[in-house]
């Protein structure tokens, strides 16, 4: 049997999704939860085989919980069921360990394929997501193609310079580097989801990055160098 714990904050999909789980003879729905501390929770409790993870969640977003469970329980394979597919967020998923990212609207026997190629310990991504995560990499590895340029070019390639950030700014970008949706930034610093935006459109000028994956990694690095 395969264990499953579906992390899904809508009762109506979620009840749903455990019921066609339930139907099939190989599939057992031993956990759900609303949330993504629930979920974490539940997946340390039960160590399911799956996880079907939704990324937008109260308390904690499907991409922390999606780190966290990774890490603690490698043997547990977290299938990514959202409707987000905005690039940042398909890297942000895959870069915390998620082995499936699937839409929520695919058909129920690709779901269920998913989860049984999971269990077969294999990766599922629809093309459309594999393309974006492709090309996410092809992006972050640009800068190693500098060295293909002449000496001359290579220093006209310098980066400007990044500017200073506001302790608001800062806030945020903290935030960010956890893996925190716009609006759960808004609800841990009383900031309207519209204002986080500006935050984050503000914070990426000034530290010229393209991707809220390229923030955290810029907050890690510094972070780093600070020790």
């Amino acid at each position: 049997m395969i264990r499953i714990v579906i992390a899904e904050d809508q009762a109506l999909v979620r009840r749903g999704a455990a019921m066609l789980l339930s139907m099939e003879p190989d599939m057992e729905v031993v956990g759900q939860a609303s949330n993504g501390l629930e979920a974490v929770e539940l997946t340390q409790l039960l160590h399911p085989d799956v996880v079907l993870m939704d990324l937008h969640m109260p308390f904690k977003s499907g991409v922390v919980a999606t780190r966290e469970i990774t890490r603690e329980l490698p043997q547990t394979q977290v299938l990514v069921l959202t409707t987000l597919h905005d690039d940042e967020t398909v890297f942000e998923a895959v870069r915390a360990g998620a082995q499936a990212y699937l839409l929520k609207d695919a058909d129920e026997g690709e779901l269920l394929e998913t989860i049984r190629a999971l269990k077969r310990g294999e990766s599922r991504m629809t093309p459309q997501i594999a393309r974006k995560v492709m090309d996410q990499f092809r992006r972050l590895a640009q800068p190693a193609g500098s060295e293909s340029l002449s000496a001359v070019d290579a220093s006209k390639a310098e980066p400007p310079a990044a500017e200073a950030l506001s302790d608001k700014e800062e806030k945020v970008l903290a935030r960010i580097a956890e893996g925190m949706s716009n609006r759960q930034i808004g609800a841990s610093l009383f900031l309207a989801e519209g204002t986080v935006k500006n935050y984050v459109s503000r914070i990426m000028q000034k530290l010229h990055a393209n991707t809220r994956t390229e923030l955290a990694m810029l907050l890690r690095k510094q972070r780093r160098a600070e020790k």
